[in-house]
């Protein structure tokens, strides 16, 4: 009995109602909820009663997540919120009671702590998909020590001309299996399939999320050398981006952030790890 009680405690659902948001934003998040599901803690999107069903019960979402450019937005601003909702308002005109206000580009990672900080109180795997974010994760010194991951790479969200220095590069530290994929579909697909020792992210690649899949990269591949590559963290870019950049593969636990263009002298100094 004791034993269903705990196993109770420790499973958690949160409805997120979403308004607004384009399609491809509502593909990321749906990507995000998907993905918590591996989790005690989760997230799903609130969807509201049929209008005139007079057996739903009209249970209000946990959380609202808002566009603050989409016309339902308004709505947002006038109404109370129920007790013990969250409100997070993206883009301008934010109302005072909203509990974060964020910018575009949208990093749902940085959401979904966040939340957690708030509702994972009590639960043991707190944390983005049961992720330590604490430190970089440390390679076995023997490739072929019991556990160590397979000789293979995955590139997401590179271009063809990073794909070629990034295979001459992981060729020479014997890495020949090397997996290139642009979609976050694909790449979920590959996670589920392959174990790897290396992985390159685009952090620029607005089609994708990257930070999600860094996520879920480091959960299925704990001893593997992530990677994180953005103009943002490059001498001309703002003083400011690159220090929320690097704050957030920080958070995450990725072992380098790399300006692009990429650099043979920056990647190596990394291969060596492999």
């Amino acid at each position: 009995m004791g034993q269903r009680n705990n196993q109770r405690m420790q499973k958690q659902r949160v409805l997120v109602g979403v308004v607004g948001f384009s399609d491809v934003e509502r593909h990321a998040l749906n990507t995000v909820f998907r993905l918590s599901e591996e989790r005690g803690l989760s997230y799903a999107p609130w969807i509201a009663p049929a209008p005139g069903d007079a057996n739903a019960a009209l249970v209000p979402p946990q959380v609202m997540l808002v566009d603050g450019s989409s016309a339902e937005a308004v709505l947002s601003h006038a109404r109370q919120l129920p007790r013990g909702q969250w409100l997070i308002w993206v883009g301008p005109d934010a109302p005072e009671h909203a509990w974060r206000v964020l910018e575009r580009p949208i990093q749902w990672v940085n959401i979904l702590h966040d939340l957690d900080a708030v509702f994972a109180v009590h639960q043991a795997d707190s944390g983005l998909l049961d992720l330590d974010i604490t430190s970089p994760a440390v390679l076995h010194d023997e490739p072929d020590a019991a556990g160590s991951p397979p000789k293979r790479a995955l590139l997401v969200g590179v271009s063809d001309e990073e794909a070629s220095l990034l295979r001459h590069n992981l060729s020479l530290v014997g890495v020949e299996e090397v997996d290139m994929v642009t979609t976050t579909n694909d790449t979920i697909d590959l996670l589920g399939r392959n174990l790897y020792c290396f992985g390159v992210f685009n952090l620029d690649d607005q089609h994708i999320d990257p930070w999600t899949l860094m996520a879920l990269f480091r959960k299925r591949n704990s001893d593997a050398l992530p990677v994180a590559i953005s103009e943002l963290a490059g001498p001309l870019a703002g003083w400011w981006s690159r220090r929320r950049t690097r704050r957030n593969a920080e958070r995450l636990g990725i072992a380098a952030l790399l300006a692009r263009p990429l650099e043979s002298e920056a990647l190596s100094k990394w291969m060596e790890r492999l």
